[in-house]
């Protein structure tokens, strides 16, 4: 760790809720010159494989300020799984989660499948997918810290995307109440219940935990679904109505989502914002292909000691 990322850790963070003249000045950084529509996160570029350093730039800017960007490349319907690995390897990510639904090259491939185990998963469906950080429920020393899309082929219709900064949701919620941080940062602020295959065994662990983690970095994690079912949440008062104004935001026309479609040879590079998909519809020329890569690391040159004078 260098002694710029040595600034902050878990205690002296302005995401934690003791430091409030530090949040302020944190807050008024992050919030000045923040990008306005989804256009602000775009950069065009040739190739994902041989990225220049001038693209590289321009990506990484707007993930230092927004946490995500947007390309358009010149790859098209291109399926070569090395687009989406070289994007991330440039942005220092190396621990790619290779779970089980995964292809052999570590990455998802998120399309409609009508056979096999995929076809019982939402993600593999063209059903809608309600607002949600990638990993939600994976177990503390695995959480996803960076998610990378890359689209080789779009729907016939639908499937597109709304994104919002985890940083900017903790902006809203902390100016509202604060309290509403301190129940979200609880040990069981949301469980996710253990999940039993079809023989009793237990396939997943129940992972309750918190839904705002400041790392040990100084950096703000945020894990969370806003699915009602196989959700275990707490009863407490706070709890409910720090729960219920998240939704709200998300369910409103803030400025700080951004919704669009992504078409081919376009992608996202993010550190796991909060994002949904809508329903789409294919048909015999347009089936729906999108790369997924996640990772347990997250992108190089993004943290806050490495971004904000504070």
């Amino acid at each position: 760790m260098t002694s710029a990322q040595q600034k902050f850790n878990a205690v002296s963070s302005p995401f934690n809720l003791d430091n409030d003249d530090l949040y302020q000045r944190w807050r008024d950084q992050k919030l000045e010159g923040y990008p306005t529509g989804l256009g602000d996160l775009l950069v065009e570029i040739n190739d994902p494989r041989t990225l220049t350093e001038s693209e590289h730039a321009a990506l990484l800017q707007r993930c230092r300020k927004a946490n995500m960007a947007l390309y358009a490349s010149n790859t098209g319907t291109d399926t070569d799984p090395e687009i989406p690995l070289a994007m991330a390897r440039r942005f220092g990510l190396q621990q790619l989660n290779k779970n089980w639904l995964a292809d052999d090259s570590g990455l998802t491939s998120l399309t409609v499948r009508d056979d096999g185990v995929r076809q019982n998963y939402i993600p593999f469906s063209n059903r809608a997918i309600n607002w949600h950080t990638d990993g939600y429920y994976n177990s503390a020393e695995r959480q996803i810290h960076a998610l990378n899309l890359h689209v080789t082929q779009q729907a016939a219709t639908g499937g597109e995307n709304a994104l919002m900064d985890h940083e900017i949701a903790y902006i809203l919620l902390r100016d509202k109440n604060p309290e509403y941080i301190r129940a979200l940062m609880g040990p069981r602020a949301m469980t996710i219940p253990a999940r039993i295959d079809e023989g009793g065994t237990v396939a997943r662990q129940e992972e309750p935990g918190p839904i705002f983690i400041v790392m040990p970095s100084g950096d703000l994690h945020m894990r969370y679904t806003i699915r009602v079912n196989n959700v275990i949440w707490p009863e407490d008062a706070v709890s409910q109505e720090a729960l219920a104004y998240l939704e709200e935001i998300l369910g409103s026309d803030s400025p700080y989502i951004y919704r669009g479609r992504l078409e081919s040879g376009m992608g996202l590079v993010s550190n796991n914002v909060l994002h949904d998909r809508a329903a789409f519809t294919d048909d015999a020329t347009h089936k729906r292909h999108y790369y997924r890569a996640r990772y347990f690391d997250r992108l190089a040159g993004t943290g806050i000691a490495e971004i904000y004078d504070l």
